[in-house]
């Protein structure tokens, strides 16, 4: 076994290759199936035709899909080329990508046949060749421009070595408080989060997974579709390039799924549907995990619930390849409701402004070191200096430990609502709201106050068929909050703005609901 830093992410789904050839790899519901060995002569054969349409080390390659074969195909390929995959989107705007085409240094813009106008209107302006890329036959990758037709095999990719110190991913933060920066991630940190991922939850070939997350961020990239290649278990994609709760429950079972990970949005989706309409038996899942936003603590048990099976609350980063810590499984210990578990492969710490590290039970900034962890923003020296302080990476996160070694966040330091000098955790506010039957969804936000320089306000989506009105939030947040955290306005709406990963802004929540009050208040 080779030290963790030697290793790539590109020797980790070939050793699949090698140790489970003729085990299924990566299916599309209903469509057709994958092993590990045609994926990998995939990988190799769209390697090779990208070499030869020029693309050399270091080069940057943006793809845009959906959830698709192509796409996991390509983006294994272009780092299997000693390039770099900027995977992104396929829902900007023509701005947005070129922002990211340009910032990225992308040479290259790679989608499926059907395209995506606003990546290509952005490529042709920053005058970056576009290339289509074709899966057909269940056995083909082909790469066609509109000026050559596809080059294949006339490059000999076994000479290509991949080297730990390859920038094999870059992806912008998703900047839930400022402008996003951009995050190089090396072979070698890839290869350690999925190496932790797989022995945290201790993957192996016989588990399977059904991926509901987008494959442009870290959360579906590295937790369900590359820590699963590694640990030669299967993933299946949805038919739909995308999750659909519709399909979600057939498509597990059918894959005999043993778990699954998602953002607390899709959980409650899940647990919605479930609600409203059952499926006729559930498959016995090992676990469910969630991450990239809290879980409440009620939406946990009630997905335990329906379920029947552990729901393991985890917290990841960009900048850290995705798995920080996470609640162990049963056998390894206790989960806790409201708590992101323990670190995994990697030092954390709690620290003052001062870089002081905090006992027990104190809250601090949370700070990470380890393989996994990125060297650095992509030209961005302020935002280095900054992260990078006192020998940790600082995630801007504020929360603390308790007496066995869990942590529990706080929030987002830059999100805290500071009302009259009384710092509030909109994460505390949210699962309060979320304990009420009748509230399926809930984000609180601060905003500009005259008296207290802050305000907290919140914005409910009631549950399918439920009469809830302000005056009842409110009256179930005044006995369970203390006076100065109820929230002064609730907003009731039925939908409620995320970023892609499903992330609620709560910035750009607050500046939603604050515009339409300005609007209905101008006589």
């Amino acid at each position: 076994q080779p030290l963790m830093e030697d290793m790539t992410l590109t020797a980790l789904v070939r050793e699949s290759a090698t140790k489970f050839p003729s085990r299924r790899a990566l299916s599309v519901s209903g469509k057709f199936d994958l092993t590990h060995s045609q994926l990998q002569q995939l990988i190799d054969q769209a390697a090779s035709c990208l070499v030869s349409y020029g693309v050399k080390p270091g080069h940057v390659v943006a793809l845009t899909y959906p959830n698709t074969v192509e796409f996991v195909i390509l983006f294994l390929a272009v780092i299997r080329a000693q390039a770099t995959a900027a995977p992104l989107n396929a829902a900007y705007t023509a701005e947005e990508f070129e922002f990211y085409l340009s910032d990225s240094e992308s040479t290259l813009l790679l989608t499926s046949p059907e395209g995506n106008e606003s990546a290509q209107s952005a490529a042709k302006k920053l005058t970056i060749p576009h290339i289509i890329t074709t899966f057909s036959n269940g056995n083909q990758i082909t790469l066609s421009s509109n000026h050559t037709e596809s080059k294949s095999q006339s490059v000999f990719i076994e000479s290509v070595v991949n080297e730990p110190s390859d920038v094999a991913l870059f992806l912008h933060t998703s900047g839930t408080t400022s402008r996003p920066k951009g995050v190089p991630l090396t072979q070698a940190k890839l290869a350690a989060s999925v190496e932790n991922i797989k022995a945290e939850y201790k993957l192996t070939e016989s588990d399977s997974t059904v991926i509901v997350l987008p494959l442009f961020h870290v959360h579906g990239l590295l937790a369900g579709l590359l820590s699963s290649l590694a640990a030669g278990s299967p993933v299946t994609l949805p038919a739909a390039g995308r999750f659909s709760a519709t399909t979600f429950w057939s498509d597990m079972i059918k894959s005999n799924a043993t778990w699954y990970t998602a953002v607390p949005t899709i959980h409650q989706i899940i647990l919605d549907r479930h609600f409203s309409k059952p499926e006729p038996s559930y498959p016995k899942l090992r676990f469910i995990r969630s991450c990239s936003a809290s879980l409440a603590p009620t939406i946990l048990s009630r997905l335990e619930g329906a379920f029947g099976a552990p729901v393991l609350e985890a917290y990841a980063m960009t900048e850290a390849s995705h798995l920080m810590s996470t609640n162990p499984l049963p056998e390894n210990g206790v989960h806790k409701p409201g708590s992101v578990g323990k670190p995994v492969g990697q030092e954390m710490a709690i620290l003052a402004e001062n870089g002081v590290q905090q006992p027990v039970q104190i809250s601090g900034e949370v700070c990470i070191r380890g393989l996994n962890v990125t060297k650095g923003y992509k030209n961005n020296p302020e935002a280095n200096k900054s992260a990078f302080g006192f020998g940790w990476f600082h995630t801007g996160d504020l929360g603390f430990l308790d007496s066995d070694g869990y942590l529990h966040l706080v929030g987002r330091i830059k999100e805290l609502i500071n009302r009259g000098g009384e710092k509030i955790s909109p994460i505390e506010v949210d699962a309060v709201l979320l304990s009420h039957a009748d509230v399926a969804q809930a984000v609180s936000f601060g905003v500009p106050d005259d008296k207290y320089g802050e305000e907290i306000n919140c914005a409910i989506i009631p549950r399918e068929g439920a009469k809830i009105d302000e005056t009842e939030v409110l009256k179930f947040c005044k006995n369970n909050l203390a006076s100065f955290k109820v929230p002064k306005k609730v907003f009731i709406t039925n939908n409620l703005p995320k970023t892609a990963t499903g992330k609620i802004q709560r910035r750009i929540v607050a500046e939603h609901f604050l515009s339409q009050l300005s609007a209905n208040n101008v006589p």
